[in-house]
């Protein structure tokens, strides 16, 4: 039996979809698992008038899908509670406050208390403020602990003004940033796969490796989002956060130990070498933009046409880009990323590009780059090309593809990104979570970026829905003798 985690969790924002339809089933399966056992409680709060019997309907449906113990689920539901709230009235958190004590002493926890902010990002600062100022945070317990959706800002001096805010009430070791990818099991699996195998932590660097590739690339549009992406695009929904952290693994150091600190500092140590593009010119030469078409056979509509698009939008629907890393391990060695809507594929990967082996067999023989591939989305799994012997009379080399993928068994029993993330900070591990640094850094690299395209005026859509985006992305790479493994 796992040990039991004693915690009072509590979700601002606990009526809204994200936690119906993630943040209930996953905590239901830390209780099925036994890391919640008998001392919890949770408490979800938001404007809404519900009593806490309406509250537990609520959950109730929303495990539905989960239980094959009624019995169980019923114990589970029995531990959670409601509280109108409305965020900026200060003389709300005094009943929150009661209700806290209440339970702390009803369950016995010991003080543990975490605060899930699942609301618009404008309430965040304001959340912090009047748990610390109407005495929420105990400071007879084990831990106080903030977890907080995205987006952290929307550029470097509002993400800075946030986390400013919220160093008044909580230290930066009590703050849990939730960036969902990392909680992916594959994602995970890139630092067991580099760490755990003598044969790539001696290859991973510039000695070896002739690039790095990151592709986010989704077959979406842009849906019923425009009122969100239109200010956002690419470059901040998805390069900003979710490609970066995935970069900070690939680019980090070894850490001295695998644990939340040393990992932090490692991957902080890369973040600070990452190269800024300051000038047009600079972000001209290493970074491409696009914006998506009608597809070839007219049934998809360009962006300019969706709905809530302006028709004049230069929003950036496609990404692609080159990194560079100061630091002795990469030297030289570019890492590439790309994310874009309408594309011909959906995947999130990882490819690994070595160098060619030093050819022996003569100029009649030639060889390919190896790659080790890991795949995150839709399927799990890890791919490596390599060289080996062709079938034929005469000595020639072929690729061969060394594969496995997660099996249907072990999807089962994977926990959800929001599982793991909901663990992890019950557990005070921040390993998988975001730090300042890394998201001031992310921040200030995409500002660069913005606001050298927002001085120029791009001639759109560059690309066609259902290509792998603008041919400008290929030359990208082209550049530099190099090309994308994924083609789509």
């Amino acid at each position: 039996m796992p040990k039991e985690i004693t915690t009072l969790l509590t979700f601002f924002g606990g009526t809204g979809d994200l936690a119906k339809r993630k943040l209930y089933p996953s905590t239901y399966n830390l209780f099925k698992k036994g890391f919640l056992q008998e001392h919890f409680a949770i408490i979800g709060t938001a404007r809404q008038d519900l009593t806490t019997d309406e509250f537990r309907e609520l959950v109730r449906t929303s495990i539905a899908d989960f239980t094959e113990d009624q019995a169980n689920a019923e114990e589970f539901v029995s531990h959670f509670y409601y509280i109108r709230l409305d965020i900026p009235d200060k003389t709300g958190y005094a009943d929150m406050l009661a209700l806290n004590n209440e339970l702390d002493a009803k369950y016995d926890l010991k003080g543990n208390r975490i605060f899930y902010m699942s609301v618009a990002p404008r309430f965040f600062g304001t959340v912090a403020k009047y748990l610390k100022s109407e005495n929420l945070l105990t400071e007879n317990g084990e831990f106080n602990r903030l977890m907080i959706e995205k987006p952290f800002g929307s550029s470097y001096d509002t993400a800075e003004e946030l986390q400013n805010e919220l160093s008044e009430a909580f230290d930066e070791s009590q703050i849990y940033r939730i960036d969902h990818y990392l909680g992916k099991e594959m994602v995970q699996n890139i630092a067991a796969v580099r760490f755990g195998n003598p044969l790539f932590d001696a290859a991973w660097n510039k000695d070896y490796i002739e690039n790095i590739q990151v592709t986010l690339s989704e077959v979406l549009g842009v849906e019923e989002r425009a009122g969100y992406y239109d200010t956002a695009g690419a470059l901040r929904d998805m390069i900003q956060n979710h490609t970066m952290q995935v970069i900070g693994w690939l680019a980090m150091e070894k850490p001295a130990s695998f644990n939340d600190k040393e990992i932090r500092a490692a991957k902080n140590a890369a973040f600070d070498s990452l190269k800024i593009y300051n000038t047009p010119e600079e972000v001209a030469a290493n970074f491409v933009r696009g914006q998506y078409g009608e597809s070839a056979d007219g049934s998809q509509k360009k962006y300019l046409d969706e709905m809530d698009v302006p028709a004049d939008s230069q929003n950036n629907t496609y990404v692609a880009g080159k990194l560079q890393f100061d630091m002795p391990r990469w030297e030289g060695v570019p890492f590439y990323i790309r994310s874009g809507k309408r594309l011909a594929a959906k995947s999130t990967r990882v490819d690994i590009v070595f160098k060619k082996g030093l050819n022996i067999f003569g100029e009649d023989v030639s060889l390919d780059n190896p790659v080790l591939s890991i795949l995150i989305d839709p399927k799990g799994g890890i791919e490596f090309k390599i060289n080996a012997k062709d079938i034929t009379s005469a000595f020639a080399t072929r690729m061969i593809n060394l594969d496995w993928q997660v099996s249907d068994e072990d999807k089962a029993v994977t926990p959800e990104p929001y599982e793991r993330m909901i663990h992890d900070a019950m557990n005070g591990d921040g390993s998988n979570f975001a730090d300042w640094n890394g998201v001031g850094t992310a921040w200030k690299f995409v500002d660069a970026i913005q606001a050298a395209w927002d001085a120029k005026k791009e001639s759109f859509p560059n690309y066609v829905s259902g290509s792998m985006g603008p041919v400008a992305a290929d030359e990208l790479l082209a550049k530099d003798g190099n090309e994308w493994v994924f083609k789509g």
